[in-house]
């Protein structure tokens, strides 16, 4: 195939689980043609307007925002405007696109996504979803039918999208994200103080943290840490929860679980682990797979159509992962884990199952697909 230069717009974000896999798509793009030119359009104050340009592409954002789902006064104060930020968006991705002129647009979903596709195809520009979850969003679902291809992570997204449009591509992952070697077990956890002879369970907690996932570690710890007189935990506490748990932890000595907001070294913190337990996003389930690890997921109640539900029971129907719900976490989790943890036919199991429902190279992909769409 022949990559010749693209102008190229892709739209998204609002969380880590929509940033990060444009971003692997935008360093393909540049990889098998560097004089392609990449714009990003994302929603002003959200994080993509700082995470884009930290990897070295240009943003432009706009006033959208989405609606609140709970209910207070300054939410449906903030909810009356949602119609009007949207109008005025689509005012201003109709002018962005007049400006870049794109070959084709790309988007990763989320609210931040609609304005610019739907100025796009209105315009006839060639456009194209990815869709990392299980349960498709509902600006997706909306544009599905009128987008030249519609890349999944899932199988069985028929249900939601025109079967003949579908490209299973999985999701776009960090490039470290890969099945372990015993070495690089033993250099994360050199990298991280924990004692090889030992079994480790690694707690994602997500970039501002996971307040369940927090309540189900300290109730444990208050317990006396039952059934962890061999285990060694790495708990990613959060940002936003951190001063909390370092007043939480202060005094108790435990020399066997080390907390912290932000783990730099990700490939490192899943090397080490025995088992890993975590909210289900898209990224956070298809880098489990591509490392084939043994997971708890913990699916966040807190999002769109549930949809962290749905990709944590793609898993789970596959006996490659298991699941604890948000209401039983902080009795259930951690027992769960330590029990997983303590079973290593059961672990070796999950990571065969999970592997299998890998889909690396996922980048590469959709890349393939943009050309063929603007070679039709």
């Amino acid at each position: 195939m022949e990559y010749k230069k693209l102008r190229v717009i892709i739209s998204g974000g609002g969380t880590g689980g929509h940033i990060f896999p444009a971003v692997s798509i935008a360093k393909k793009l540049r990889e098998v043609n560097p004089e392609s030119e990449i714009l990003f359009v994302g929603a002003s104050g959200k994080m993509e307007m700082e995470k884009v340009p930290a990897e070295g592409f240009e943003i432009i954002g706009l006033p959208i925002t989405g609606l609140q789902r709970q209910l207070n006064l300054k939410n449906i104060a903030g909810d009356i405007l949602v119609p009007f930020k949207f109008l005025e968006s689509i005012r201003r991705a109709r002018k962005i696109i007049d400006e870049f002129k794109p070959d084709i647009a790309i988007g990763v979903g989320g609210y931040a996504s609609a304005p610019l596709l739907m100025a796009a195809v209105q315009k006839k520009i060639p456009a194209l979803i990815q869709e990392q979850n299980g349960f498709a969003g509902l600006t997706n679902k909306m544009l599905g039918p009128r987008v030249q291809s519609i890349c999944v992570a899932y199988e069985g997204m028929e249900k939601f999208f025109p079967a003949d449009k579908i490209i299973l591509s999985g999701n776009p992952i960090r490039p470290e994200m890969h099945p372990y070697s015993r070495s690089e077990k033993l250099e994360g956890l050199d990298f991280y103080g924990f004692d090889p002879a030992k079994r480790h369970i690694l707690i994602v907690g997500g970039s501002l943290g996971s307040g369940t996932l927090n309540k189900a570690m300290k109730a444990w710890i208050e317990a006396g840490c039952p059934g962890g007189e061999d285990v060694e935990v790495l708990w990613q506490c959060g940002r936003y929860y951190k001063a909390g748990i370092d007043a939480f932890m202060e005094g108790r000595g435990l020399k066997g679980v080390k907390h912290t907001d932000f783990i730099a070294r990700m490939d490192l913190a899943y090397a080490m682990a025995d088992v890993i337990i975590s909210r289900s996003g898209a990224s956070s389930v298809s880098e489990i797979c591509a490392t084939a690890k043994a997971a708890v997921f913990v699916p966040s109640p807190n999002v769109a159509e549930d949809h962290q539900t749905h990709n944590a029971m793609a898993l789970v129907r596959k006996d490659a992962a298991l699941m604890v719900t948000d209401a039983e976490a902080p009795e259930k989790l951690l027992q769960t884990a330590l029990s997983l943890v303590h079973d290593p036919e059961r672990i070796a199991a999950l990571e065969c199952n999970a592997a299998a429902m890998a889909l690396p190279g996922a980048a590469q992909t959709i890349v393939d697909e943009v050309y063929k769409i603007l070679a039709k």
